[in-house]
């Protein structure tokens, strides 16, 4: 089920996927290696569509004691706003499988929605992923 949800401005750090290599694992290792602890992190995919294509980053809400130049990694801001919903269980096995980019695009079919904010994934836990796409201003309700 899909569901509307006002989301926060988040603060991250992040390090940008090479879409064409390893993709986003290779992205997340290094976002990885650099933090002292993963224990109680909440951590992002943020998707642009760019011009030349998809831009993925592997993203970490940044904690106020964090100094991203210490850590050598890049700073930015996930927008806040209206966004849907839709939770994925087991999200490894899609992964694994090839499935993610077609669980998107088939949740996707149906809204209108804001090309200026990027998609997010909010990995919840080991078995929980949101999708997060989000939603166009005049956008009210999630197709019947």
């Amino acid at each position: 089920m899909d569901t509307i949800v006002e989301r926060p401005t988040i603060e991250v750090l992040r390090v940008r996927a090479d879409m064409k290599g390893k993709c986003p694992r290779a992205a997340f290792d290094a976002l990885e290696s650099k933090l002292s602890t993963l224990k109680g992190r909440k951590f992002y995919g943020a998707i642009w569509m760019r011009d030349g294509g998809e831009e993925y980053y592997a993203c970490v809400e940044r904690l106020p004691t964090e100094d991203p130049v210490a850590l050598a990694l890049e700073s930015a801001t996930l927008p806040g706003g209206r966004y849907v919903r839709r939770r994925v269980w087991d999200w490894e096995s899609v992964v694994v499988a090839g499935k993610m980019k077609e669980v998107s695009e088939e949740f996707a079919q149906g809204y209108s929605l804001d090309p200026e904010r990027p998609s997010l994934e909010f990995y919840r836990s080991m078995k929980e992923l949101h999708i997060l796409l989000p939603l166009a201003p005049d956008t009210a309700a999630p197709p019947a």
